[in-house]
């Protein structure tokens, strides 16, 4: 009885509403009308039973929204140009640290530089030691040149102090 009354209350209603401006409204208006009537059909703590009611949707076409397009498009380039804030910043930090293990690198090729130079110093200073040069020279046969051994092309006095010169082959020094 409660239900029939129901049913008739809601038949009423439907017949007696003037037309909505949209289509939203209206059904804005039919889904609260619906409610309050469900809501006053209700009596004590009586449990409510649903029935699943299969509905195909696959022929229903989504209404072109131009407020929700745009807002779409504002979000969808805010989060492109913090992703792409946020790839610099990542960019930044990565060739940071491969550049501090560059420059880590290059400072132990030079401290290995200059232990080698100052290897090759050392080898240069024993192998240029006068002492070391005359005891290879006698063991060679070889001696201190005597007076009028060496010839001097200028002709002058053998014995007089030479100051050494370099010259390149086929260029003349003009004095």
């Amino acid at each position: 009885m409660a239900a029939s009354a129901m049913a008739g209350e809601q038949m009423e209603m439907m017949g007696s509403r003037v037309q909505p401006r949209s289509r939203t409204e209206s059904l804005a208006v039919r889904n609260r009308e619906l409610y309050e009537a469900q809501r006053r059909a209700r009596r004590g703590p009586t449990p409510e039973v649903f029935f699943t009611k299969h509905i195909d949707n696959s022929r229903i076409v989504k209404a072109d929204d131009p407020e929700r397009r745009r807002e779409m498009r504002t979000f969808t380039a805010v989060m492109s140009v913090l992703f792409v804030l946020v790839m610099v910043y990542v960019w930044q930090h990565f060739s940071a640290i491969e550049i501090g293990y560059h420059v880590e690198a290059q400072k132990q090729q030079v401290e290995q530089l200059r232990e080698a130079n100052r290897q090759l110093r050392l080898s240069e200073a024993q192998l240029t030691d006068p002492g070391r040069i005359d005891k290879i020279a006698k063991q060679l046969g070889l001696d201190a040149p005597q007076p009028g051994q060496v010839v001097r092309p200028e002709g002058g006095d053998p014995n007089a102090p030479v100051v050494a010169q370099a010259s390149v082959p086929g260029l003349q020094i003009v004095q």
